[in-house]
């Protein structure tokens, strides 16, 4: 026999010695807590040779293997109806031929089958703190959001269409639908944040994180959570100002990776502009971590739908702006084009300008400017975000730091050309 058949109907009797065991230890804990026999149709021998079944009749046949399948499901559903009143639950019977179907599996795949075995085992075993955790922790609005999060990922995001259309054919509707996606991934993850570590330090370490990702979607969170729990503005408005400096930290990383010589061009600006932010971030949360926050507890909202799909709305008008530019005036409109592209996202331009000074297509001096005005805008647009999202008293509080990075990035390029 070959050696490879041998080793997978070892990795199918494993997968029915570790299912086993976990229903066997199941059966056994009630036991001992109930006071009772627990008639439970299957334990550890029953799983193994379950699993081996599998494994046996399909290296043989198909259909004779579908046979088998169908002979336990047979015997589970009798097994089920006879003792139907002494409890309802099917977890045992779904799990045998479960057992079985990767009996089978092993022996074509049996990395993917020893994979599932071992989930299939941990969500066996942790019976009582998924129950718990879902009954207990898990609040209805937040499950409704969850739904929502996941519809929106699962089910229209495949069906947007990933091509460009619309005016000068600047829009995206997958791009754009990934925006609102982000922003409602953003929420759900502060959400978390402030459920599990609390608000003093999880909306700060929240907005450092997705700031890599968008720090225009994560003011726009950061906005809504403020607006929506006033006891959390202080950690709000630090959250949203770390973010601006990931996307300072995003540009050197970019700048390191693509053009060297543009990273040593821009390395004063990105120096005093990212101590400054880190700065004034460092400083909002001090100042957090010494307000209380007992009203944490009372936000049930994870995300902000209409935030999301306003922010979408702006990023599709500027895109459209921007692409009308760069087909009206071309190379000569690059510093104003990639101005209008800073006000959806800094990086794109970054990246763009670097492969031209990367590719010889553009002077190591002339690339600073651009980029520069990017993030400037990038700036002007972050503050109308916290003004939209979180209202005047947020924007009062986050756009004095934008200020100040704009500020330092722009003395740190007056640095540069003396």
């Amino acid at each position: 026999m070959d050696n490879t058949v041998l080793l997978n109907l070892g990795v199918a009797l494993g997968i029915g010695l570790l299912i086993g065991a976990e229903r066997e230890r199941s059966k056994s804990h009630v036991q001992i807590t109930n006071g009772q026999v627990d008639n439970t149709l299957a334990g550890i021998r029953t799983f193994t040779i379950a699993s081996m079944l599998g494994a046996i009749t399909s290296s043989m046949n198909f259909w004779l293997m579908f046979a088998s399948l169908i002979c336990v499901a047979i015997f589970a559903s009798v097994a089920f109806y006879v003792r139907r009143d002494e409890r309802l639950g099917l977890m045992t019977e779904i799990s045998l031929l479960f057992t079985v179907v990767l009996g089978a599996l092993a022996m074509t795949a049996p990395v993917l089958a020893a994979s599932l075995a071992v989930v299939a085992a941990i969500l066996l075993s942790a019976k009582e703190p998924i129950h718990g955790f879902v009954l207990g922790v898990v609040t209805k609005d937040e499950l409704n959001d969850f739904l929502i999060l996941s519809g929106a990922t699962l089910i229209i995001l495949p069906l947007m269409p990933n091509a460009t259309m619309g005016p000068f054919a600047a829009i995206n509707p997958h791009n754009l639908w990934l925006v609102v996606i982000l922003v409602m991934a953003i929420g759900a993850f502060g959400h978390l944040a402030l459920r599990i570590i609390g608000g003093r330090i999880g909306l700060p370490l929240v907005g450092m994180v997705s700031g890599f990702i968008s720090s225009i979607a994560t003011i726009s969170a950061m906005g809504h959570r403020s607006r929506e729990t006033p006891a959390l503005m202080g950690s709000a408005v630090a959250g949203a100002v770390l973010s601006c400096f990931s996307t300072i930290l995003q540009i050197t990383l970019i700048l390191a990776a693509i053009s060297q010589t543009t990273l040593k061009s821009l390395a004063m600006p990105l120096i005093f502009g990212g101590a400054a932010t880190l700065i004034c971030g460092g400083a909002l949360t001090l100042n957090a971590m010494h307000k209380s926050v007992n009203d944490a507890g009372k936000v049930s909202q994870s995300f902000s739908v209409k935030t999301a799909f306003l922010l979408a709305g702006v990023i599709a008008i500027v895109l459209v702006i921007s692409a009308g530019l760069n087909q009206y005036f071309g190379q000569t409109g690059l510093i104003v084009g990639s101005a209008f592209v800073g006000l959806v996202d800094a990086h794109a331009p970054t990246v763009s300008i670097a492969s031209f000074v990367a590719n010889g297509q553009l002077v190591v001096s002339n690339a600073a400017l651009p980029i520069l005005a990017a993030f400037s805008l990038n700036a002007f647009s972050k503050a109308i975000t916290a003004v939209v999202s979180g209202g005047k008293v947020f924007a009062w509080q986050v756009v004095p730091s934008l200020v100040i990075q704009v500020t330092s990035v722009w003395i740190g390029y007056c640095f540069n050309i003396v």
